[in-house]
């Protein structure tokens, strides 16, 4: 097997032999370094090593060349080799524009020109390329097969889950040939859809989801009966407070519903966090956080439904779905939030059909050429719409209130307004939508004037309501059924009623000892990915102190 490939490409030749040389001095004991004058060289090149059948770890390529620019031909180099991670190169002059032009393309970084030194400008760069590579990597995979139908809930479910951890799968729809062959060898019919057909063969008809989970590798049973700490919820706050606490020394396992990541996993770029300049996806932040978390060997479980949480003497016990338990001295609440309902005639009938809550980004092929609405004015809404405008014709944001600027971030304003085929509508709600077997029509309502416009995608993100139903009376909850902790417990000074400690609950801690609260299901907390990361790691060091009292 020969080396894989680092690939630069810049039209000024003592750029590109400079890169050249940087890169070989670091990485040329393990990596091929190749570079290239143009974008066409370049692709002429990567078709070669196609044919090879050698792999292509990172491209470089140079923002400003003539012909085709980076941009351009990051594009068509994705379609060579997709798993290759990608960085512009770029001067000062051009760092705006190409931070921008990052959100045409999943580009992982941008590196000014020039890097001098290479230890601290370059070579950190790669590092974090290469690694994330590895762990992806180049090599052949062994797909599940899916088989459903468009327009059908349960299809678009099984999608959903399989994209968001990261499953290799192929959909077949059954209104195709190789769909119904599938089926017919499946011994199965369009009444099982969705089908599920493994590497290995076995066919799983409508399967649930911890049984999709079990049979595409993913972890579902806890490893032991007792922890440290036990995190329920996988997004931001979760996988902080995974990585924090298996970091340091404590027994950890994460459990999830659905997917690692939350409603920020969905995001198709996140620009305002902490260290990422040129952003970074919600899917390409929750992997790097939870192969983190993993690597100081926390547990991961998906596809676990928890339905309660009590205290037992000094333990405290988890229960999942199925009756199964998992008990632990410390447990970090960080279930977040979901999307509101959209209270309109028609949405619950086509939910799944056309009517998508959150980004539901395997929709986005389907989408080209099609007119988009998306209902909501914060941060997600505008991630969505400037994801979409890259596959529909036109994506219209619906927004309740006079503006953006109450609800939304003044970069992801100025994003869409510098996009031509987004527009704007406010003091717009959705009235009804209408359809048969998905959505075809949607009734809008501006300033008390009513309008049905055609549309086959409608995406939802209004409000957020926590996933606290399953508490029931164990823990106390605010009017909106967020967690309180801390001071927000005191009531006239006084502690909870039936708090069994002789000290106040500490800032992030529930109205039962040793129970914490972190990200956006807790009350009066700063919905964002950075506080919700920074909760999950206090929340960390109260489990420390709380468990020195015991």
């Amino acid at each position: 097997m020969s080396q894989p490939i680092l690939m630069t490409v810049d039209d000024d030749p003592a750029v590109s032999r400079s890169v050249a040389r940087d890169l070989r001095r670091r990485y040329g004991k393990d990596y091929r370094v190749i570079r290239a004058d143009s974008g066409p060289d370049a692709l002429d090149a990567l078709r070669e090593i196609k044919l090879r059948g050698d792999a292509v770890a990172a491209i470089l390529a140079d923002y400003r060349m003539p012909q085709m620019d980076g941009i351009a031909f990051l594009e068509k180099a994705m379609d060579l080799f997709p798993h290759a991670r990608r960085a512009l190169l770029t001067a000062y002059a051009d760092t705006d524009a190409a931070i921008q032009a990052i959100n045409v393309v999943d580009v992982d970084h941008y590196l000014l020109k020039p890097w001098d030194p290479p230890e601290e400008k370059l070579y950190p760069v790669i590092d974090a390329l290469v690694e994330t590579w590895k762990a992806v990597g180049d090599r052949p995979v062994e797909e599940v097969k899916l088989i459903g139908h468009r327009y059908n809930s349960p299809s678009f479910q099984m999608r959903d889950f399989l994209a968001r951890n990261a499953v290799p799968y192929r959909w077949f729809s059954v209104d195709d040939e190789e769909g119904r062959r599938i089926l017919q060898a499946a011994d199965a019919t369009e009444a099982d859809i969705p089908v599920v057909v493994t590497p290995d063969g076995t066919v799983l008809k409508q399967p649930g989801g911890s049984e999709i989970a079990d049979a595409v590798g993913l972890s579902t049973r806890p490893a032991q009966e007792f922890y440290d700490l036990v995190v329920i919820g996988g997004g931001p706050a979760g996988l902080g407070a995974a990585v924090y606490g298996a970091s340091e020394g404590l027994r950890t396992v994460l459990v999830e519903k659905k997917a690692t990541g939350g409603q920020a996993g969905t995001s198709s770029r996140i620009e305002n966090y902490l260290g990422f300049p040129d952003g970074v996806s919600g899917a390409q932040l929750t992997d790097r956080a939870r192969r983190q978390a993993q690597k100081f060997g926390a547990e991961v479980l998906t596809a676990r439904d928890v339905v309660g949480l009590e205290a037992r003497g000094s333990s405290r016990v988890v229960t999942f779905g199925d009756g199964s338990e998992i008990a632990a001295h410390s447990v970090i609440l960080a279930s977040g939030v979901t999307y509101r309902a959209l209270e309109a005639e028609g949405v619950e009938e086509l939910t799944g059909r056309g009517v998508y809550y959150g980004s539901a980004a395997t929709e986005a092929p389907e989408c080209k050429g099609e007119h988009v609405y998306i209902v909501g004015g914060a941060n997600s809404a505008g991630q969505a719409a400037v994801f979409f405008s890259r596959h529909a014709s036109d994506v219209t944001i619906l927004v309740r209130g006079a503006s953006l600027e109450a609800s939304m971030s003044h970069y992801l304003i100025e994003q869409i307004a510098g996009i031509g085929n987004i527009h704007v509508r406010t003091h717009t709600t959705v009235k009804q939508v209408h359809g048969s077997d998905h959505l075809e029509r949607i009734t809008l309502c501006e300033n008390g004037v009513t309008e049905t416009v055609e549309s086959g995608h409608l995406f939802i993100f209004i409000g957020a309501a926590p996933r606290t139903d399953w508490l029931g009376e164990g823990l106390q909850r605010d009017d909106h059924g967020f967690v309180c902790t801390g001071p927000d417990l005191m009531a006239n000074g006084q502690r909870p009623a039936g708090w069994p400690l002789d000290r106040d609950p500490y800032y992030l801690e529930s109205s039962i000892p040793g129970v914490f609260v972190a990200g956006d299901v807790r009350s009066q907390s700063v919905k964002r990915v950075a506080s919700a990361v920074g909760e999950g790691a206090m929340a960390v060091t109260l489990v420390h102190r709380y468990l020195e009292e015991q």
